[in-house]
């Protein structure tokens, strides 16, 4: 192994370029896989999101030292990179298939995963239903378990903005579930 006193300028900004990045892999890939796949709903999709989110994450890895928050700095790009994504799919015409597709686990009985299949598709698609300035931080909130200083920084707005739309996004579905079971009974 070479010392980084033997290795020229260029190499050694290169070998701590690959450094952050091995290990912002390892320490926040799964939270960029989650945000991609919360806003693409398809893993594949999601995957090819999260590859991209730590390219570009390497291209700007000099500007690293200056970065105050690294977790939230890769939650920012993947968003970014995953709603450019969705908005090409749909500009293309490709729909993403449902998460539904996963296989269920047998300790539950059949009638009672269907439940839990229409209750996760009856909420999926009021979540979805909600205007993206609401959806968004409930969505990067209450899912993708960031704090809101995080979201805020993710999402370009301030850390009382991402409370209060996560709160009225909540409040939204809370009575659009209750109108909707006191419909059924």
């Amino acid at each position: 192994m070479i010392a980084d006193s033997a290795i020229p300028g260029n190499a050694t900004a290169l070998a701590q370029q690959e450094d952050f990045l091995e290990a912002a892999v390892r320490e926040h890939s799964r939270m960029v896989f989650r945000i991609a796949c919360s806003v693409l709903r398809d893993p594949a999709e999601a995957e090819d999101a999260t590859q991209e989110t730590f390219l570009r994450a390497l291209r700007y890895g000099k500007k690293f030292a200056r970065i105050e928050d690294p977790k939230a700095w890769l939650a920012r790009i993947a968003w970014r990179v995953a709603v450019e994504r969705r908005r090409q799919a749909a500009w293309a015409g490709r729909v993403a298939e449902p998460l539904e597709n996963e296989i269920p686990s047998t300790a539950a009985g059949t009638e009672q995963l269907l439940v839990e299949q229409e209750r996760s598709a009856m909420l999926e698609r009021l979540i979805a239903g909600l205007p993206d300035s609401l959806r968004d931080p409930l969505v990067l909130s209450a899912l993708d378990e960031l704090s809101p200083r995080e979201v805020a920084a993710a999402l370009g707005i301030s850390e009382a903005a991402v409370r209060s739309r996560a709160f009225r996004a909540r409040q939204i579905l809370r009575d659009r579930i209750t109108a909707l079971t006191n419909a059924r009974s």
